[in-house]
């Protein structure tokens, strides 16, 4: 399975939660390779604590791989090359966790003929090794998405291959209509999408929303406010809701809210069962959306076609 992840807006999670998604799969046996294709930021090596990741890809990662630069991008064995202390022994039963950096200093480029098919045999090598794919793109309608677009469109290379597009949203007013914007809008995923082969129908049907750092005004996190700011903070979920709904991105089209969670305010990491049971650092609440979601990829009734 290819899933990619896309957001309007930088901040919104994406990249570290996509990151915690492919973890968690790997945790549950999964054979699991993660493609940076961020290319004006590339994060992932610091997500996955890898501090020499980003350096090491310098001139043959993901970005010289697409120009043609190098004849293989840099492959990063997370198990093995972390320094994240919880994950230096690989817990038993796991699946590979396998990184594709993009280079520091890649940028954008024009989607062309050449490194169109240079993604798509690089996709179809993968695929045949890992059962997930997780695809980190730059913010934005970038070149990197219209790549991809165009890449698994019915009749391209990457057209039969099963793809789910994770689009990554805060829960704020301004957020909620970019990430509307970015799937249904006049420049977006569908409408582009559909210019580049797609069913309209069908690639509607494969987005799913992720809406990243959200209140729980329910939890002890929000107890300690006053009574007008509880108040307050409803009435701006509810509008939010209704925003939502209103732009197609409701509720039903969702398919996580992952908690604000304090842990992730200071430091884009993964989230494990050891800072939530031993350390108490991270909240249980964290973790379990981030294993629901990671299940919810695979879960047919969350992906009705639309």
């Amino acid at each position: 399975m290819l899933v990619l992840a896309a957001s309007d807006k930088g901040g919104t999670g994406r990249s570290v939660t996509s990151a915690n998604l492919a973890y968690q799969r790997s945790l549950d046996g999964d054979d699991v390779c993660f493609l940076d294709f961020d290319f004006g930021s590339p994060t992932a090596a610091a997500v996955f604590d890898l501090p020499d990741g980003v350096h090491r890809a310098e001139g043959c990662g993901l970005h010289s791989y697409l120009q043609g630069r190098t004849g293989e991008p840099l492959r990063i064995d997370v198990w093995s090359r972390t320094e994240h202390p919880a994950l230096r022994d690989r817990p038993a039963g796991s699946g590979r966790l396998v990184l594709l950096p993009g280079d520091r200093t890649g940028g954008e480029f024009l989607t062309t003929e050449e490194n169109r098919h240079r993604l798509v045999d690089l996709v179809l090598r993968l695929q045949r090794e890992f059962s997930f794919l997780f695809v980190d793109l730059s913010a934005g309608r970038s070149y990197a998405v219209d790549l991809l677009l165009t890449a698994t469109s019915p009749h391209a290379g990457l057209g039969r291959l099963e793809n789910r597009w994770l689009v990554f949203h805060r829960w704020t007013r301004q957020h909620v209509m970019a990430a509307a914007e970015l799937a249904y809008g006049s420049q977006g995923l569908v409408h582009a999408g559909t210019a580049m082969g797609h069913q309209p129908d069908v690639l509607s049907g494969s987005i799913r929303f992720v809406r990243a750092a959200v209140p729980d005004l329910e939890s002890p996190l929000w107890s300690q406010v006053s009574p007008a700011q509880y108040v307050w903070m409803r009435q701006c979920d509810q509008a939010l809701e209704e925003l939502a709904a209103g732009r197609g991105i409701g509720k039903a089209r969702v398919l996580a809210s992952i908690p604000l969670e304090p842990v992730l305010q200071w430091q884009e990491r993964l989230i494990t069962d050891e800072d939530v049971y031993d350390r108490g650092i991270a909240r249980n609440e964290t973790w379990q959306a981030m294993k629901d979601l990671a299940q919810r990829l695979t879960i047919d009734t969350f992906w009705g076609q639309w």
